[in-house]
């Protein structure tokens, strides 16, 4: 009866913690969406800058290199934050489906459709926000990072079962 109850808090625990981690990561993707177009601008070029300084350490550049290279890697930084904090969506549903007694293929699935309509919901947001716009690549960027969350998630779960099975024997 003891080890039922302390199985029981653990699953508890881990869905709180899956739930509140992937609230705070709507959550802030909900206040990136509602920046308008020049913050939101702002914050990825700051990025971008800081990652070209860090370049121009490693490779001598002058100020002009410099600023080709930021005008090169914006847009392709500004999509990485797309995907890499719907990559935590992903992750973060999976997780959540993964403390439920259902197929895990339904598990995929649930955390597939959370994470696309969320995208969707987040893009059609963007929309009422001056100087910012609804993007189908955008949601095709989230959903890839959706569903490479889902899969970190399912090869980290294989793996600490093989690994609690491994120290079984």
């Amino acid at each position: 009866m003891e080890k039922q109850i302390k199985f029981t808090k653990n699953l508890i625990l881990k869905r709180i913690i899956f739930l509140a981690l992937l609230l705070a990561t709507f959550y802030i993707i909900f206040n990136f969406s509602s920046q308008n177009g020049i913050e939101s601008g702002n914050i990825s070029k700051k990025v971008t800058t800081f990652i070209v300084e860090m370049l121009s350490k490693i490779k001598t550049m002058d100020s002009s290199m410099k600023l080709h290279y930021i005008a090169r890697l914006h847009p392709i930084i500004r999509k990485l934050a797309h995907f890499s904090i719907y990559t935590l969506v992903g992750f973060s549903v999976m997780g959540f489906m993964c403390t439920f007694n259902i197929k895990n293929k339904f598990k995929v699935f649930i955390s597939i459709v959370i994470g696309v309509i969320y995208a969707v919901t987040d893009e059609i947001h963007q929309s009422f926000t001056p100087g910012r716009w609804p993007s189908p690549t955008d949601v095709c960027i989230d959903s890839a990072g959706v569903l490479t969350g889902i899969f970190i998630m399912i090869l980290l779960v294989v793996f600490i079962e093989a690994l609690v099975n491994w120290f079984k024997r």
